[in-house]
């Protein structure tokens, strides 16, 4: 069974068709790459699935569990949040909490959830140090052991969107999801952004991004689709959507980022 399916998503806005039934499937430790342009969907798959919007029809599966299916169902919130545990999203922008230095930042979910525990009185001391701990861990991993103590303030854009990796990894998603993780940055800190993702694939990190960098997409990925005004024009892997498109309207996307 596929870690992630989607199956005939639609949704709109208004009057405004978003998506006009978009189906695919992840394997787990693949790489999806999302790509098209400004206005074609991408980024309202990522926020139906991470259910940040409601679609209007359609089925969503992450590691077994319904997501939604074809209507709003009534259910808790716990039940809700343990769903959405399920899966993390990194933005575009960063959404750090100013007040909260990088450490505190990066566990202070993990530490809201751990007082659900049914232990955490009597085991809070020992909880707190091992989510700390794996927070630092973490952190090393993207390159900011120097940063634990440091505030958003006083980060540059990369390490911003590094802690904010960090912080999704914390609660270990099946899925992890990327919505334009470089957009706001300038060339130079896109690379470390880059490098961070790329080492996450390699650890195999099942995940999908929503991305304009082509040659990344291209080196990451297991699987490329390019939206199109609402629905997926063409899909497979890499070489065959960069270097064999069928359609002429992915061939005259992809050109436009050739040199």
């Amino acid at each position: 069974m596929s870690i992630l399916e989607v199956k005939d998503l639609k949704k709109s806005f208004g009057k405004t068709e978003v998506l006009k039934g978009v189906s695919f499937n992840l394997e787990e430790g693949e790489v999806l790459s999302i790509i098209g342009s400004s206005g074609s969907g991408k980024t309202t798959i990522l926020r139906c699935i991470n259910q940040l919007e409601t679609a209007d029809s359609g089925y969503i599966n992450v590691a077994g569990n319904v997501f939604f299916d074809g209507g709003i169902k009534k259910e808790s919130a716990s039940e809700k949040r343990k769903r959405q545990l399920l899966v993390g999203l990194v933005f575009q922008d960063f959404h750090l909490f100013p007040q909260y230095n990088v450490l505190d930042n990066v566990t202070l979910a993990a530490k809201l959830l751990a007082k659900e525990r049914a232990d955490y009185k009597h085991n809070k001391k020992q909880i707190i140090a091992e989510i700390e701990e794996k927070a630092k861990v973490l952190l090393a991993k993207v390159g900011l052991s120097e940063k634990l103590s440091n505030y958003p303030c006083e980060l540059s854009g990369g390490q911003k969107q590094r802690v904010s990796i960090a912080r999704a990894l914390i609660m270990e998603p099946k899925v992890l999801f990327f919505d334009e993780p470089t957009s706001a940055l300038d060339p130079e800190l896109t690379g470390e952004i880059l490098k961070v993702i790329k080492g996450l694939a390699e650890d195999n990190v099942t995940m999908v991004i929503v991305t304009h960098e082509m040659s990344f997409a291209k080196a990451v990925s297991s699987k490329v689709i390019f939206m199109d005004n609402g629905v997926i024009e063409e899909a497979g892997t890499p070489e065959e959507v960069f270097d064999n498109p069928k359609s002429e309207r992915t061939k005259a996307f992809i050109s436009k980022f050739e040199d």
